[in-house]
């Protein structure tokens, strides 16, 4: 069971002041307000940081049923059954008290950190040591400043094992991390790139990074690397060092790569050894290396060793929602049922609904937590959620079923996955939130299978993540105050407009930016309350803007006038408006020099009210046409300033776009607004969308044969072919065939061969490895950019992400 404080004991722990008489006994932590399973029971941490301030959050999570607040400043209003525990720093705070937890233990702890790899070994050691010892890890990548305190707080009576892994991006935050996680040995991935912008040096990084170690008893690491091999021989403990080197702990000899296999042979304790691993790509082996080193330092076998070895795969460990049978969304983890990422799922399930009923398809817990204790915890949590039926695979959930309670919800049990896919017609899913949670011995991705929705082969992924990472970025380059305007048009630019609308109005942005109003009506559909601007109005649209709570542009004399008359027919007053003054680009919007006679309009009106007056800089993005940009924000500032004196009142000013918001911070304003770089449309942002599909066929076509629609290819040599299914239907532009575009498969590029076709596209596989029907090819995503596709188009990534077709599925990716 989960470890549990009293507020008085924790006010102790960190030394804050109680405000509240309450003692309320806690056992969860949470910074998210959206995700709290057991909120009577958490300690809401309020942090403040550049982008966000949790403080603003706390009314949220009081609605959410939380009761017990850490703090930096009392909220305005407190509420006489809430305890707040204040403190002058809520981070320190919050390790301070994770610190203190950690302190309760004896057991072995592992602490992973490096530049890459932290979260696979992690959860590899996890999958190949999960059968024997009860283990507590680090939920997700939870490896920062804020991430470590919410993993090692998972520690709980019972465990035997802990994995957690840090992660760093400037000077001076490790020793806080190891001293939370108090590691007993640490594992170092690899020396990257990644977050080298904190340091002042490669080497400086690393030194960093090693002070997580700096109480271990041992130490895994691969020590190839002189930099790594030079800070290990300082260590006093027990080295664990690997690599094709001589004199290391566990030494490679030779590693033989098939297409979907390697065999390594190894040097160990003067004996020889031979694994096979179940991947070839050198990540995968690097990452699996260090886990059969710990097994090894664990005292497991060769033969076990093996065993659960050639069990591992590479582990998404997204959670993601997907479209499933009759109108059903899956959120599917079917890979994994421990306790604590059971209770993540169920919360991220509760988040603002896609539909009104829920499932969730369970199967027994993972070892060390088939207590029946943590059923009946979480049969109590489901009594509190709104859930349809629960669905259960496993013995162990019939009998603490047997031993509950009747459930508010209805209940389907059966012992196997067999059973249970053998009755999925009789269960009649639709219109449903499903959640589908197992571990991998009961095969759930079977049924999750079933429940998805069959559709075309080719996948667009989202990475909401990547929005999140993107926003931030952003955010540090505008001044305290400056608003900010997400432009969520086109469907969120082609990756779903809901979804991404979720995102951003967590992270608070001010304003959404749609097209047209029937964009903005799906949003208040599903759920959006942000305000939202239609840059594209009609009078046809008044009654659907109106009805909806959308605030319309307005661009011209005639639609002022057509509006205000709407507006005074049916008694509506002080409608906002968004008056578009054009400097330049000469497409929508009042001539700078219409000005004053737009004026005097609004100064004999009542019925609207000006919300924010913007305009449209032409090239921001271009340094020789930075004199026309100043001129555009000139001749704006002076519109603003003619507008403002006369309404008497004040207005949100906006001008700047994407590009604007990094190269003019003259422009800024009141708000700017975020297009493109929001969705990773530029260099050094993370992509937002990754788009894949799958091979159909491959055969072999001899030398002088020709391929696809008009014979434009013709074949120099024998050629491997392999024809994908993705064409111009699908969003794929035909300007890429011939050679002129690639797509990325087997570790390597393959070029386009002939014309893209309305629905399949060939690709010269000759040089690659083996490749078969069914192998994934990744369009764009991390090997191909989507700005390399653009540029072969002579395009702008806007048209590429626009241009993807909605045939296509989207998988949204909520967490990396």
């Amino acid at each position: 069971m989960t470890a549990t404080y009293h507020t008085s004991v924790l006010a102790a722990m960190m030394q804050a002041t109680q405000h509240g008489s309450n003692d309320v006994a806690i056992r969860y932590l949470s910074v998210d307000s959206r995700r709290m399973a057991f909120p009577a029971e958490t300690l809401f941490v309020a942090i403040d940081t550049a982008q966000r301030s949790g403080h603003s959050f706390i009314p949220d999570a009081y609605l959410q049923g939380v009761r017990v607040f850490l703090c930096h400043h009392l909220p305005e209003k407190t509420m006489e059954d809430a305890v707040y525990l204040q403190v002058p720093d809520t981070l320190k705070a919050l390790q301070q008290l994770a610190a203190a937890h950690r302190r309760q233990f004896h057991c072995p702890v592992i602490g992973i950190t490096g530049s890459n790899g932290k979260t696979i070994v992690k959860e590899w050691l996890y999958e190949v040591l999960h059968h024997d010892v009860q283990i507590a890890r680090s939920p997700k990548s939870y490896n920062s400043q804020i991430g470590v305190p919410l993993s090692v707080w998972l520690m709980q009576a019972g465990t035997q094992l802990a994995i957690i892994e840090a992660g760093i991006s400037q000077r001076g935050e490790m020793q806080a991390l190891q001293s939370i996680i108090q590691p007993s040995v640490g594992i170092f991935t690899m020396l990257g790139d990644a977050h080298a912008e904190g340091f002042a040096s490669v080497q400086e990084k690393l030194q960093e990074k090693w002070r997580l170690f700096q109480n271990c008893t041992a130490i895994i690491c691969n020590t190839d690397d002189a930099a790594v091999a030079a800070l290990a021989k300082k260590f006093k403990g027990q080295l664990l060092n690997w690599g094709y080197h001589d004199g290391v702990w566990l030494q490679l000899l030779e590693i033989k790569k098939e297409p979907s296999f390697a065999t390594v042979d190894f040097q160990y304790e003067a004996a020889y050894h031979l694994l096979r691993f179940p991947f070839a790509d050198d990540a995968s082996i690097m990452n699996a290396m260090h886990v059969v080193c710990y097994m090894l330092y664990a005292r497991y076998s060769w033969e076990i060793i093996q065993q659960r070895i050639a069990q591992l795969r590479p582990l998404d460990m997204r959670m993601q929602w997907k479209k499933g049978i009759r109108h059903c969304n899956l959120l599917n983890d079917s890979y994994s049922n421990d306790f604590t990422s059971l209770v993540q799922a169920i919360e991220l399930l509760f988040q603002p609904s896609r539909n009104e009923q829920r499932s969730i398809v369970l199967s027994d817990l993972s070892v060390g937590n088939d207590n029946l204790a943590n059923y009946q915890q979480l049969l109590q949590l489901l009594q509190t959620k709104a859930i349809h039926r629960l669905i259960t695979v496993g013995p162990v959930w019939q009998q603490a079923l047997q031993q509950s309670g009747t459930p508010s919800f209805t209940v389907h049990t059966f012992m196997q996955t067999s059973e249970l896919l053998a009755a999925l017609p009789q269960l009649h899913f639709e219109r449903e939130d499903i959640l589908i949670k197992g571990g991998r011995q009961f095969a759930l991705e079977k049924v999750a299978q079933q429940l998805e929705a069959q559709q075309h082969q080719t996948v667009l992924e989202i990475h909401l993540p990547a929005v999140q990472h993107n926003l931030q970025f952003y955010k540090k380059h505008v001044q305290p105050g400056v608003k900010i305007m997400a432009m969520v048009k086109a469907s969120g630019y082609g990756s779903g407009d809901a979804e991404i609308a979720r995102a951003l109005q967590f992270s608070r942005v001010d304003y959404l930016a749609v097209a047209y109003p029937d964009e903005g009506v799906a949003l208040r559909q599903a759920g959006i309350h942000l305000p939202i601007m239609v840059l594209n109005t009609d009078p046809a649209s008044f009654d659907v803007m109106e009805q909806y709570n959308l605030e319309p542009e307005v661009y011209s004399f005639e639609l002022l006038q057509a509006l205000q008359a709407w507006c005074e027919q049916r008694g509506i007053q002080s409608w906002p408006v968004h008056i578009k003054v054009d400097t330049g680009m000469h497409r929508l919007g009042f001539a700078v020099e219409d000005v004053p006679m737009l004026l005097q309009l609004l100064q004999q009106q009542q019925v609207l009210q000006v919300r924010s007056v913007f305009t449209h800089l032409v090239a921001s993005e271009d340094v020789a046409a930075d004199a026309f940009t100043q001129e555009q924000i000139r001749l704006f500032s002076n519109a603003c300033s003619l507008l403002s004196a006369g309404l008497g009142y004040s207005f949100i000013q906006h001008c700047a776009n994407t590009a604007a918001i990094l190269r003019h911070p003259t422009a800024h304003f009141d708000m700017v607004r975020l297009g493109v770089g929001l969705y990773g449309g530029t260099p050094g942002l993370q992509p937002v969308m990754k788009l894949y599909t799958t091979v159909a066929q491959v055969k072999k076509v001899a030398a002088g044969e020709t391929v696809g629609y008009g014979r434009k290819a013709v074949l120099q040599r024998p050629s491997v072919i392999a024809t994908v299914r993705i064409g111009y239907a699908d969003g794929y532009p035909r300007q890429l065939g011939n050679g002129v575009g690639s797509m990325w498969l087997h570790g390597q590029t393959a070029p386009v061969v002939g014309n893209v076709c309305m629905d399949m596209t060939m690709l010269d596989v000759t040089d690659l490895p083996p490749v078969q029907p069914g192998d994934l090819v990744e369009v764009f995503g991390d090997h191909i950019s989507i700005q390399d596709v653009a540029g072969w188009c002579h395009t702008i990534t806007y048209e590429i992400m626009t241009g993807i077709s909605q045939r296509v599925k989207r998988v949204y990716v909520e967490a990396e």
